[in-house]
């Protein structure tokens, strides 16, 4: 949506800094558990000696599970998100995915504490990864969707919030490692931070609805619509003319007469500017019924397909085959590189590439040139698989070098950041106003698709290594 020239000032930034916040909020859970594997591999693949030497008891492959399990809900719940949303109000939908993806992130803190044997624990800790990433996909969709309603910078800024979790993640990550407290001690540090998140988070939302800027897009018992004014001034009944004292009441024309009796403008004169009508978004609704979802997907499909194929090159080597890099240079650093290298490095250019996008939007969106450089990012996957991961049985190392790998990684982030924020700022402009919501909700699904399609690939890809 295009900046309206009669808005009010977003005094202190408040409503970018709101949408900031959200849009970080969002995806806590899955940076969080996935920035953790560490922490929750030490808790299930428990060693044990046979014959002289150290065995892994059970392997549990908590990473592919991990991905796998957050992937699943979080296309299915946003599949029904797309269309039940009209069904469940916008502050049930988000405050009430808050406060239980607050509450599942206490249980993860709780459980630091708590002695359980490693099937029980790796059952409970994939049923909350299950539960959280689900709350998360119905956020998602209905953030997605609001912030489609405000100017295109504010799409930007949610995105670049989304950008900044993982980057607020992976610093927690390695404060935990550097600390010099014990395990269990730095691991209920790093799930309370989320937890504070979160209610920040919560706290964002609620904020919003008190801030004016804030109210002319997004309250819907407000002032209706300028276009819609616009075209109820051209249907309706000529106003008596002369100087007018007061408030002058004019009929709204319209061939039903329903509509006669029900759309009632009121005309406020100004000395400096043009007539204005007010009429309630009820009787709106009643003239402007909302486009289907097939309607909207036939508008928005160039932008699903580039959302979908961004996330499915992404997370079908990251983080399955990045992780899985060793560094040319055994020592300390050893125990920071995948931290910095992998995590850190790629959430960092993931964040710089969404926010660059609030100064430039290169190609436009109506640009053929667009698709084909999302495609073109395809080369990165095998550029990360000859990189040096280990173990591999199949493909030479022709990347060894520390250096190599996290300039590949910034590329691969940044591309990924920039091409992704890009295409869910542009679908909402492609649909009416009204049908904003829909298109953001259909562009999260298809967001969820590619990071299940990605999940799955990972799989496959892992092992051609």
């Amino acid at each position: 949506m295009k900046e309206r020239t009669d808005a009010p000032q977003d005094r202190g930034c408040l409503v970018g800094v709101c949408f900031f916040i959200l849009g970080l909020g969002t995806l806590l859970p899955w940076n969080f558990f996935m920035t953790a594997s560490l922490y929750f591999q030490g808790r299930l693949n428990t060693t044990e000696w046979s014959n002289g030497t150290v065995v892994v008891r059970k392997e549990y492959y908590f990473n592919n599970w991990m991905t796998l399990l957050s992937q699943l809900p979080l296309l299915v719940f946003t599949l029904l998100n797309s269309f039940l949303y009209q069904r469940i109000s916008e502050a049930v939908r988000i405050a009430g995915s808050l406060v239980f993806i607050l509450l599942l992130f206490i249980l993860t803190a709780v459980l630091v504490k708590v002695p359980m044997e490693e099937d029980r624990f790796f059952s409970v800790t994939m049923a909350t990864i299950w539960f959280i990433n689900s709350f998360g996909a119905v956020l998602q969709g209905s953030l997605f969707g609001l912030v489609g309603q405000l100017p295109q910078k504010y799409s930007a800024i949610f995105m670049s919030g989304q950008g900044l979790a993982g980057t607020f993640a992976a610093i927690a990550m390695l404060l935990a490692i550097a600390s010099d407290v014990d395990s269990e001690t730095a691991a209920l540090g790093y799930f309370i931070t989320p937890c504070v998140g979160t209610l920040v988070t919560l706290f964002s939302y609620l904020l919003l609805p008190r801030l004016e800027f804030a109210q002319f897009y997004l309250n819907k018992s407000g002032k209706y619509e300028a276009g819609t004014t616009d075209e109820l001034l051209k249907e309706s009944s000529t106003v008596e003319n002369g100087k007018l004292n007061g408030h002058a009441n004019g009929t709204v024309s319209s061939s039903t007469t329903e509509r006669d009796s029900a759309a009632e403008t009121e005309v406020d004169p100004s000395p400096d500017g043009p007539k204005q009508a007010f009429l309630s978004v009820e009787q709106v609704e009643k003239g402007q019924a909302k486009a289907s979802v097939i309607e909207v997907f036939k508008k928005i499909w160039v932008m699903a397909f580039c959302v979908t194929f961004v996330f499915t090159v992404t997370l079908s080597v990251f983080p399955a085959v990045t992780a899985d890099v060793k560094s040319s240079f055994p020592g300390k650093w050893e125990r920071f590189f995948i931290s910095v290298c992998c995590f850190l490095i790629f959430n960092i250019h993931d964040w710089l590439g969404r926010t660059v996008t609030t100064l430039i939007r290169w190609p436009q969106k109506e640009s053929r040139l667009f698709p084909v450089l999302v495609v073109s990012r395809v080369i990165f996957i095998p550029l990360l698989m000859l990189c040096n991961v280990q173990n591999r049985y199949f493909l030479p190392v022709y990347f060894g070098n520390d250096f190599a790998f996290a300039i590949i990684m910034a590329l691969f982030s940044v591309s990924s950041g920039y091409f992704v924020c890009l295409s869910m700022s542009y679908a909402p402009q492609l649909v009416e106003p009204k049908d904003a919501e829909t298109a953001g909700a259909l562009m999260t699904f298809f967001l969820a698709l590619g990071l299940s399609i990605g999940a799955a690939l990972s799989f496959p890809l892992r092992a051609l290594v």
